[in-house]
């Protein structure tokens, strides 16, 4: 089963991300703790990352950054689900190493093609 780490500070959006993710199949787990993200990381081996943008202490990008800096993510796919819709930050995101990008509120179906897509390449 696909294992697919959600890191969002917000409860609610991790929980609805979660409940979608199951019903596709997926095997998710929910971090809303940008600060341990990338230890639970190496703990649970994630096949793929929905992060978002705006969090406390480390945002988004920082994270990004800091897991393509791991050999064991370096090929991970990351995708950003995030309400920053501007073109500056789609282009610092995908400068720290992300794979895909996605604002919110975002349609479900597109959310799960994305992944299907992103998961696929690494197989």
């Amino acid at each position: 089963m696909t294992k697919i780490m959600i890191v969002d500070d917000d409860i609610e959006a991790t929980t609805i991300l979660e409940s979608l993710l199951k019903l596709e199949g997926y095997e998710p787990t929910s971090v809303n703790d940008s600060t341990i993200a990338a230890q639970r990381a190496s703990l649970m081996h994630p096949d793929l990352f929905l992060l978002d943008l705006m969090m406390p202490e480390i945002d988004g990008f920082k994270l990004c950054r800091l897991l393509r800096t791991d050999p064991e993510f370096a090929h991970t796919p990351i995708i950003i689900v995030t309400a920053l819709a501007d073109l500056d930050s789609r282009i610092v995101a995908y400068g720290a190493g992300a794979s895909g990008y996605i604002t919110k509120p975002y349609h479900p179906h597109e959310l799960v093609i994305k992944i299907k897509e992103l998961i696929a390449l690494t197989q």
